[in-house]
């Protein structure tokens, strides 16, 4: 079965060559640009793994995070963040606020292949 990656991340360079890099590793891929649209989105379609930028509009990667977290309906949700912010406290704050991995850009996308493949328990 395919799994389904949702990219999280208000700049459209970004999103672009997320979107082709995982479609080229054979997921289905969503996109939303925002921290509300992110929210709506993981609800009404569960993907397995969430791609989440930290700075964003409407609702910052931490928020969408914790919301999602929060909620047994969607807590089992797969977070990857992928963001500039990298310093040790961001990364501790994504982390404790229940992201499963924190990369930061700009990134190997080898390395975010293998870690995703990793996440979603596939071979790598």
């Amino acid at each position: 079965m395919t799994k389904k990656i949702l990219i999280v991340d208000d700049e459209q360079n970004i999103v672009i060559s997320l979107e082709f890099l995982m479609k080229r590793e054979g997921f289905e891929v969503l996109v939303a640009n925002d921290g509300d649209e992110a929210v709506r989105c993981i609800r009404a379609e569960q993907p397995d793994l969430v791609l989440l930028d930290v700075m964003m509009p409407k609702k910052s990667g931490f928020e969408v995070c914790q919301e999602i977290k929060a909620d047994p309906k969607t807590q089992a949700t797969c977070i990857l963040m992928l963001t500039a912010k990298g310093r040790d406290t961001e990364v501790a704050k994504g982390l404790a606020l229940g992201a499963d991995a924190y990369m930061t850009k700009p990134f190997s996308t080898r390395e975010l292949v293998a870690r995703v493949r990793s996440l979603l328990g596939m071979e790598a």
